[in-house]
């Protein structure tokens, strides 16, 4: 995927479902979760062992389907054969983009979002793009 569409995703969505989302401050999930809300989108975590309770704030979820309002964008912290369920998941709950983190390679994943008419990033970290893009705020 081009730099401009990788733009205009990150330009366009407002409310992002991260799934796979941690308590713990070293992981990965947890600064992205973090570095996302301080950029002004609306970060819903989804961990099947953290639901009920709150994470920087905002309410955690056991899975994608149990989320109220609609969500622009599914950015998965998960393996990439647990990608494929999420793909699923992220076409039931009609999400626009499926974004598969830095070494989440799944091919079958893609394809399931692309045949459904998400759009698909595939090893990529939006907390490493939003500034190399220059779209930092």
């Amino acid at each position: 995927m081009r730099d401009q569409e990788i733009a205009e995703i990150l330009t366009s969505v407002k409310t992002i479902a991260l799934v796979g989302a941690s308590d713990r401050t070293d992981r990965p999930s947890y600064e992205v979760m973090e570095y996302l809300l301080h950029q002004g989108y609306q970060v819903i975590p989804v961990s099947p062992k953290l639901a009920g309770q709150s994470l920087l704030g905002q309410r955690v979820y056991a899975q994608l389907s149990e989320i109220p309002n609609p969500v622009d964008m599914v950015d998965v912290f998960r393996n990439a054969d647990a990608a494929v369920g999420v793909a699923h998941e992220a076409v039931a709950i009609k999400a626009k983009v499926l974004w598969l983190q830095k070494g989440v390679i799944s091919e079958e994943a893609q394809r399931i979002a692309v045949n459904a008419g998400l759009q698909c990033v595939m090893d990529k970290c939006p907390k490493q793009e939003i500034p190399a893009l220059g779209l930092e705020k």
